[in-house]
């Protein structure tokens, strides 16, 4: 059992709050096979990252706006499948609107479409890839998650599922704690996580009256 004291949780979306893998894995399985590409590969590389990212690497060539657009729309219109992690919409009603945000590679429009089909609540504090320049691995999302929040980097427990993202909250200075829905624990571990867990069952709020300070319990 490990104790982490915080003053704001900022939270993945994909694989770590919703399941979406199905679904992303069908749009850029189909998005691969059009462009000759691997498919299994192509999922890989894009989960937790920016898709203009994933794209300029993979078809440096191409109009990516609007290879973008063709993603982003049929990552909108594929929700089959898309549900909450076990034990993310409890995590979440335990604490206040002002002590969370969300931080995601995914646009606005595709962050809010994937939480309503998973039926968690929005967020009053939101960090997609419309709002940063740099995506994960930097840390400009999580450094701008915290800012929303009103407090340093330093003082908040990130969630993450991906390599990007477990660097990008470790380059912003924050506490990660990452879930093993996604990727190899070995993996978590070489990008820096600090604690690894199974999923939120495993997280516990045991103090949070008011003095600011949230803390955790979270088993090993």
């Amino acid at each position: 059992m490990v104790e982490v004291s915080c003053r704001g949780l900022l939270f993945d979306l994909d694989g770590v709050l919703v399941d979406s893998t199905p679904a992303v894995a069908r749009v850029w399985t189909s998005w691969a096979v059009e462009h000759g590409l691997d498919p299994e590969e192509t999922v890989r590389r894009a989960h937790g990252r920016p898709s203009v990212t994933t794209i300029r690497e993979l078809v440096p060539a191409a109009d990516v706006e609007k290879e973008n657009d063709i993603i982003l729309r049929g990552e909108i219109e594929d929700t089959r499948g898309v549900v909450p992690l076990p034990g993310a919409r409890e995590l979440l009603s335990s604490l206040k609107n002002h002590q969370w945000a969300l931080v995601t590679s995914c646009a606005r429009p595709l962050a809010q479409v994937r939480l309503k089909a998973a039926g968690l609540p929005m967020p009053e504090l939101m960090i997609t890839s419309d709002d940063v320049r740099r995506g994960k691995p930097d840390p400009e999302p999580y450094e701008k998650g915290a800012a929303l929040l009103g407090i340093p980097a330093q003082d908040c427990a990130v969630f993450e599922d991906a390599p990007a993202g477990i660097r990008a909250g470790k380059a912003a200075g924050a506490t990660v704690i990452a879930l093993t829905t996604t990727s190899p624990v070995a993996e978590l571990d070489e990008a820096g996580a600090d604690i690894v867990i199974s999923g939120f069952p495993k997280i516990a709020v045991f103090s949070n009256n008011g003095s600011g300070v949230i803390r955790l319990r979270v088993a090993g």
